[in-house]
């Protein structure tokens, strides 16, 4: 199984896994052309692509849905609340009824080698998921864009060998930041996006044998910097008691502009 994350933030989020039969995307939320360059870097074309598994309808996840599925007959897959979110944007009503197919959360499907676990996520969004990829004995999750977590979803995305998790804030960086308040109320709140401290308590419960790699995701640009959000999460797995520490794992960063390398997983 391969990963590469090709874009993540609030100005575009898009994921690549595969293996040599099967090639899904999570979430296409940056320009088709960017897209297409990203899959050429890694030896493949959007032709190649099986389906999109699409998290929630914000607009940072979905940007190419509209150019990248019809182009290429890409299937997409959503909950039904994404699906008639989407659905009512202008910019998407061109996309042929066939090409969405109907996901529930925890009902697992398969598509190509892959099986596929929507997960309940707590988001301002119609009915947002992310989803744990296994394949061959391992098992790969995506999760970002939500603003708690519980025993459900460290559940949902224990023993991955590999996960990208959201490390979207510093708390001090946002409250005296430029955003207005109920922007900042909104994105602290259960239906926000997790903190980098968050992150890192989330982090100490997944840890575990089988992880490999670390992602940490959605950074903001305006509110969070790549060295603070790595230095926050190794303080709460290194101050935490798990028997892990944080140099046992390889941490990444998704970055807006470019993409990490490709991950054998």
């Amino acid at each position: 199984m391969r990963f590469c994350n090709f874009a993540s933030g609030s100005s575009g989020n898009c994921t690549y896994i595969g293996d040599d039969n099967t090639h899904l995307f999570v979430d296409v939320g940056i320009s088709g052309k960017r897209i297409e360059a990203a899959l050429n870097e890694i030896g493949l074309t959007a032709s190649d692509m099986t389906g999109i598994l699409v998290t929630h309808e914000h607009t940072d996840h979905i940007n190419a849905l509209s150019v990248i599925s019809k182009k290429h007959e890409i299937p997409i897959y959503a909950t039904k609340g994404t699906i008639e979110a989407i659905k009512r944007m202008p910019r998407f009503s061109a996309i042929p009824d066939g090409l969405y197919h109907e996901i529930k959360a925890d009902r697992a499907f398969m598509l190509g080698d892959f099986c596929i676990r929507p997960v309940k996520i707590s988001h301002d969004a119609a009915e947002p998921v992310a989803y744990r990829l296994d394949n061959k004995g391992k098992s790969v999750g995506v999760i970002t864009d939500l603003g708690k977590y519980d025993d459900y979803t460290v559940n949902s995305m224990k023993d991955c060998s590999t996960v990208m998790v959201e490390a979207n804030h510093d708390v001090n960086m946002l409250q005296v930041g430029p955003y207005p308040y109920m922007l900042k109320k909104r994105i602290l709140g259960d239906k926000g996006h997790l903190s980098n401290d968050a992150c890192g308590r989330f982090l100490v419960e997944l840890l575990g044998n089988r992880l490999e790699n670390i992602i940490l995701g959605h950074l903001s640009q305006e509110n969070n910097l790549a060295e603070l959000a790595y230095e926050t999460v190794r303080m709460e797995v290194t101050m935490s008691d798990t028997p892990f520490r944080f140099s046992d794992f390889r941490v990444l960063i998704g970055k807006r502009n470019e993409r990490t390398e490709l991950l054998t997983v």
